[in-house]
């Protein structure tokens, strides 16, 4: 029988508990890391939405890395589309000894150019059908890095062309083919580098805020992405470049990093001084939305993976399924196996999915336990066993093993806080669902692999 259905039979009466919901909503979303923090939320060109980490399913020899940023872009947002930040440092970070240090950096830095000398509020001026067409009267590119622990800094990409957001038909009527694809930049020994705007690969109800789709599990099956953007980097490296010499288990995040002081002068021209400091940091889905509290939001992404102890208490008992519990208390009259120190009681298995990877699956040698994502490059893609529930459908080369585009997570994470993972778990927690199982729009089969762009001359794109 379904949740609904037992809460129906049961006659269940969902009350506001002393408003207890509502820790979860401040400043926050459940969708992965859309505005999931204080400062990202007030400045989206920082606030990275998801990190996917997969081994390639079309050449099992490489790995692929996809970062999206930017939130909930509207596709017919102009006339200012949407650009990268300048003077940023946008890193994706792989640890391959497991000391939660990051052996490998691979850093994408951006220029912002303007035609005509800036002097149009257009942001084209014609139709657009290259990537170097003189009608793109606003620009990007990117110099790629790539920075291994005490080498020198190598730039493996230079001036290399951003794939610019997808204004319309009107616009860039062959915006697939001859801006979309002529993003892809080869370098080295047939290693991939695409950046652009895709559509946001992200796909859940968003309505689990409104007492956890509607307190009986009414609001379930709208993709409140459907229809809205990110800005996309896509790289794709053979495996010895990140694998370590002993283990061919890695752990991935981003981080987003920027000087510390901003200077605006009466002209509107800005300066930036000062350190470089850490605004944005990403690893697991949903651990600084759900897991993390307000309070400590901007500190976790300021943060570094050796300093995840402290998060510890509230790994172990996170507070999601006590608000579960308390919306739907005749389904889930108590916590699954609720930390409890004096009684000895922990729940390892969120301490090895969140944070030093399962054994036997991907858990390094000697882990010192920190929040990543950890993948193991050893485990080939799957072929005929494919899951999108990952390891818990029997499908080992998804998540929490790294974590794929078409990946559930919103359904994986409500029954891995459940306790589908402890062997007397409640058999309610393997049907908990968001209703929304697949993106809007078709994945590709081959590099970049994210759907293409929203144009913003859909009249209806959500």
């Amino acid at each position: 029988m379904s949740i609904r259905a037992k809460l129906a039979a049961a006659g269940a009466s969902i009350a506001l508990l002393g408003g207890g919901i509502w820790v979860l909503a401040p400043g926050s979303s459940m969708a992965s890391s859309h505005r999931e923090a204080p400062l990202t939320s007030a400045e989206p060109q920082i606030d990275q939405t998801d990190l996917y980490a997969f081994v390639a399913p079309d050449d099992a020899e490489k790995v692929t890395f996809v970062s999206s940023w930017i939130p909930f872009e509207e596709p017919a947002g102009g006339p200012n589309f949407y650009l990268w930040a300048e003077r940023t440092n946008y890193d994706i970070n792989v640890d391959n000894d497991g000391d939660a240090r990051a052996d490998v950096i691979f850093r994408w830095r951006f220029t912002t150019h303007h035609r005509n000398g800036g002097d149009s509020f257009l942001y084209n001026n014609g139709v657009v059908d290259a990537l170097d067409d003189p009608n793109l009267l606003i620009y990007q590119t990117y110099d790629l890095w790539r920075i291994r622990e005490g080498r020198e800094p190598v730039r493996i990409l230079d001036n290399a062309e951003v794939v610019p957001s997808n204004v319309g038909e009107g616009s860039m009527p062959t915006y697939n083919a001859d801006l979309f694809d002529a993003g892809t930049r080869t370098f080295g020994a047939g290693n991939l580098s695409w950046v652009g705007q895709s559509d946001d690969p992200f796909f859940l109800d968003l309505r689990v805020f409104d007492l956890i789709y509607g307190g009986d599990f009414s609001e379930v099956g709208d993709d409140t992405l459907a229809g809205f953007n990110v800005n996309t980097m896509a790289l794709q490296v053979k495996k010895g470049m990140v694998r370590g010499p002993d283990d061919p288990i890695i752990g991935i995040w981003n981080t987003a990093s920027r000087r510390s002081v901003r200077i605006q002068d009466a002209t509107g021209a800005v300066a930036q001084q000062g350190p470089l400091v850490q605004v944005s940091r990403l690893g697991m889905p949903l651990v600084n939305e759900v897991v993390v509290p307000v309070a400590a939001k901007d500190y976790f992404n300021a943060s570094n993976p050796r300093q995840d102890a402290q998060f510890l208490p509230k790994v172990q008992d996170p507070e999601l399924p006590h608000v579960i519990s308390a919306v739907y208390p005749s389904v889930f009259p108590q916590v699954p196996d609720s930390n409890d120190a004096e009684a000895g009681i922990q729940r390892d298995d969120l301490i090895s999915v969140f944070l030093t990877g399962v054994d036997g699956l991907n858990q390094p040698a000697g882990v010192r336990p920190s929040e990543m994502l950890r993948l193991n490059l050893s485990i080939a893609p799957c072929s005929s066993t494919c899951s999108t529930l990952g390891v818990i459908g029997g499908d080992t080369a998804g998540f929490p093993n790294g974590r794929r585009l078409d990946d559930d997570i919103v359904d994986i994470a409500l029954r891995v806080v459940m306790g589908v993972l402890l062997p007397d778990h409640d058999p309610d927690a393997d049907t908990l669902s968001d209703g929304v199982g697949a993106n809007d729009g078709p994945f590709l089969g081959s590099f970049p692999y994210v759907a293409h762009p929203h144009a913003g001359s859909d009249p209806s794109p959500h």
